[in-house]
């Protein structure tokens, strides 16, 4: 069987409470088949600094039964270590995200890649922070030479 990549992702959002937003975006992303959630788990630290975890399975039957089982599963891939450091960095009265996903977009082109007899010979996931630095770089040099 052939995987897509998986990429570990924590999200922090101040004050304990997601907007509403959150939720549709991310079924829009397991319903388009685009991601497969290997494994979810929200991770809280109260005023006090407190932390405590909630592993999806242990949501409320409503969310559970928004992700289809063959394309969300609970694994318990994300280690107790990972969500301790996660724990760790979060501010007080905060809520992280910890999400373990497959790109389900990437399985068909890696099958053609190795039915090509071809390989990887490099993956990088490049920050966003990195691509904005080097657009406006590009973007001064561009306006220098236009001065010059």
């Amino acid at each position: 069987m052939t995987y897509g990549p998986v990429d570990f992702l924590a999200i922090e959002f101040k004050g304990n409470h997601f907007k509403g937003e959150l939720m549709p975006a991310l079924l829009d992303l397991v319903n388009n088949e685009i991601i497969h959630i290997i494994d979810l788990v929200i991770v809280q630290k109260d005023a006090n600094g407190t932390v405590s975890m909630q592993e999806m399975q242990q949501h409320d039957n409503a969310m559970l039964s928004l992700f289809d089982p063959r394309r969300a599963e609970v694994t318990g891939m994300i280690q107790r270590d990972d969500l301790e450091m996660i724990g760790e960095k979060i501010e007080n009265n905060s809520t992280a995200a910890v999400l373990l996903f497959e790109h389900l977009w990437a399985i068909k082109f890696k099958q053609a890649v190795l039915n090509a007899n071809g390989r990887v010979l490099m993956q990088e996931r490049i920050p966003h922070e990195v691509v904005d630095e080097v657009e406006k770089a590009i973007s001064d040099i561009g306006k220098d030479e236009l001065e010059t």
